[in-house]
Parts: C-alpha cells; sequence; structure tokens
C-alpha cells in the first residue's frame, strides 16, 4: 500500500528540468545534460573495457600457438589482411551454372505462358488492338447492287451497331426482346474500362514472354560455346535474336 502511495505521490510532484547554457557561456556550446554524460561515460568505459581484454589477451598470448585463420591471414603494414581467393571455375561447373540459369529463365517463360492463357481464355479477344482485323467481302451480281449497298440495311441492324465486332443483334430481335445486362452509362464505361485494363496486362504478359524466350535462347547459345568445336559465327546477335553458329560436323563413336 505504501509504495502504491508513493507512486501516486510521485505522479502529482513537480516535473525538475535541467537549465540551458546562459547566455554569456553561448560560445562554449550546447550544455550537457546528465543523458548526454552518461552516454559517454558509458562509451568511454566501454572503450576502456575493450583495451583491457586486448592487453590481458596480449600478455596471455602463446607464441607457439596456431590457429587456422594464420592461413588467410597476412600482416601488411601492421594491419591484418585477409588473402583474396581467387575461385577456380571448371568448364563443366560454368556449363552447369548456365544450364541452371536456362532452366531458371525457361520455368519464368513457361508460367508467363500459362497467365496468358488463363487470360485468353478469360477474354474474347474480340475487340483486342493486337488481334488482326478480319474481313468481311459481299459478293452482288450487278454495279447497280454495288453502288445501292447499305452495310446497316444489309445486315439487318442499327446503323449505330456496324461497328462493333460482337452483340450486334438486328432489328428484329431489339423490337422483340427486352436489353438485358447493364444499361447505365456509368457502369458500361467502368466494364470497359476493366477489360481494357486486361488487355493491356495481356499485352504486357505476351511481350515478357517474348524477351524471356529470346534471353533463354542466347543463354543456350552461350552454353553451347563452351563447347571445343570448331564453329563459325553465322549471324550476328541482335536484340530480338541470338547469335546464330554453324558447328562442325563430328562423329560421335
Amino acid at each position: 500500500m505504501a509504495a502504491a502511495f508513493r507512486k501516486a505521490a510521485k505522479s502529482r510532484q513537480r516535473e525538475h528540468r535541467e537549465r540551458s547554457q546562459p547566455g554569456f557561456r553561448k560560445h562554449l556550446g550546447l550544455l550537457e545534460k546528465k543523458k548526454d554524460y552518461k552516454l559517454r561515460a558509458d562509451d568511454y568505459r566501454k572503450k576502456q573495457e575493450y583495451l583491457r581484454t586486448l592487453r590481458k589477451k596480449a600478455l596471455e598470448k602463446n607464441p607457439d600457438e596456431f590457429y587456422y585463420k594464420m592461413t588467410r591471414v597476412k600482416l601488411q603494414d601492421g594491419v591484418h589482411v585477409i588473402k583474396e581467393t581467387k575461385e577456380e571455375v571448371t568448364p563443366e561447373q560454368l556449363k552447369l551454372m548456365r544450364t541452371q540459369d536456362v532452366k531458371y529463365i525457361e520455368m519464368k517463360r513457361v508460367a508467363e505462358a500459362k497467365k496468358i492463357e488463363r487470360l485468353k481464355s478469360e477474354l474474347h479477344l474480340l475487340d483486342f488492338q493486337g488481334k488482326q482485323q478480319n474481313k468481311h467481302v459481299f459478293f452482288f451480281d450487278t454495279k447497280k447492287e454495288v453502288e445501292q449497298f447499305d452495310v446497316a440495311t444489309h445486315l439487318r441492324t442499327a446503323p449505330e451497331l456496324i461497328d462493333r465486332v460482337f452483340n450486334r443483334p438486328t432489328i428484329e430481335t431489339l423490337q422483340k426482346e427486352k436489353v438485358k445486362g447493364v444499361t447505365y452509362q456509368t457502369r458500361l464505361k467502368r466494364i470497359a474500362k476493366e477489360r481494357q485494363k486486361q488487355y493491356d496486362c495481356l499485352t504486357q504478359r505476351i511481350e515478357r514472354e517474348k524477351k524471356l524466350f529470346v534471353i533463354a535462347q542466347k543463354i543456350q547459345t552461350r552454353k553451347d560455346l563452351l563447347d571445343k568445336t570448331r564453329k563459325v559465327k553465322v549471324k550476328k546477335e541482335t536484340v530480338n535474336s541470338p547469335a546464330i553458329y554453324k558447328f562442325q560436323s563430328r562423329r560421335k563413336r
């Protein structure tokens, strides 16, 4: 109970603040507070303890002692420097690393191809910008029919629906049945925007899949160049295709 009372009394007591640097001592800088002194003192004690430990190790050191770090460290101008070890890679190891790279790129390319197929199954690709435009050819017997030809009349649909490549009902269908689905203009715009966003995503994925295919081909070509068979470059490497080499035919046993 007494402890609780002391805590309650301490919470209501006046907060004691440390004074700042007086005006006539401003040229000496900021006045050091107790918390600053604590940090400086702790840092000083930590450094002194570290130096004391090093002196003790130096006094107790055995000159005949051996440890494995001596094989990797040399003394240069009084400083211990770790020797740089050269990584020796055999042609077989390098070939294996190249193969792992090809497998990783091929895995990413297959994943992109599966995503493209899934997007194509969800979208009809009827008004896709990258899709080749279809042609609708009409045949007539006389020039008079050609001059009097009207697309809307021939297709028996409204003139506003001629440019549509999908969902183009005839006038009879529009008169008999009611319009189904979304009719609000704002909702239609939102649906068109979402559909265009999906088409843009599909275009980006197709481009990424093509780039991954080219990268895989280039890495495979560099892996094939590790073979010591005589070869001649037929075609230089470009951005969209790897270099083409003609290898000397060699009979294998």
